[in-house]
């Protein structure tokens, strides 16, 4: 029985915790590699969240011109206001400041936009597609948070989307080569004013 208990005695001796100094450095590397990573978890998640609510937008878009072909003839004359009736948003807004795209700063919604469900803001001008070749286009924003955050180029910029008179949809980064907007001829795709968070 004594033997026992001096070898119970001798492993509570040798049994040690953590010193209080090196569980400050532990906290410590953890607090450093918190700094790093979580912002960049963050941003990710935006830029997700972001890119998500475009294409959500962008799909919106396609399916109200689709309804609106089914239900009336395009012409060169149909402007994107045709096809509000189409689309299923929040509220009608002609008083919201928005981001521009890249290298623009803001817009303010003077013609009208559409607040999305996602909370992103859809601004359009009342132009037409101004023909019916495959490259006309009708030409609008999308601002994935809705609010003006004062920069020229940054993370909250707004995505520029081609609606074409065939139905299809780009963006800036990707438009067909000679696309005709309400602002003149757009000679082809410019990837750099397609904002980061956005990809497709």
């Amino acid at each position: 029985m004594m033997a026992l208990s001096s070898i119970q005695h001798c492993l509570k001796r040798h049994v040690s915790g953590f010193t209080l100094a090196e569980l400050l450095i532990a906290l410590a590397i953890l607090g450093e590699l918190a700094t790093f990573t979580i912002p960049k978890v963050i941003t990710a998640q935006q830029k997700g969240s972001y890119n998500a609510a475009a294409k959500e937008a962008a799909a919106t878009v396609s399916s109200a011109y689709q309804l609106y072909r089914l239900n009336n003839t395009p012409s060169s004359s149909t402007t994107f206001g045709d096809m509000t009736s189409y689309i299923n948003y929040v509220q009608f807004d002609t008083t919201r400041t928005i981001d521009s795209k890249q290298t623009n700063t803001s817009l303010t919604c003077v013609i009208g936009c559409l607040i999305m469900h996602n909370g992103g803001v859809l601004r359009y001008n009342n132009v037409s597609f101004a023909g019916t070749a495959t490259t006309n286009a009708l030409d609008l924003l999308f601002d994935p948070n809705g609010v003006y955050g004062g920069t020229t180029d940054g993370p909250d910029k707004s995505v520029e989307l081609f609606l074409y008179y065939n139905g299809r949809i780009t963006t800036r980064g990707t438009a067909e080569v000679n696309t005709v907007v309400s602002g003149g001829t757009v000679p082809g795709p410019n990837p750099s004013l397609d904002p980061p968070w956005f990809s497709w």
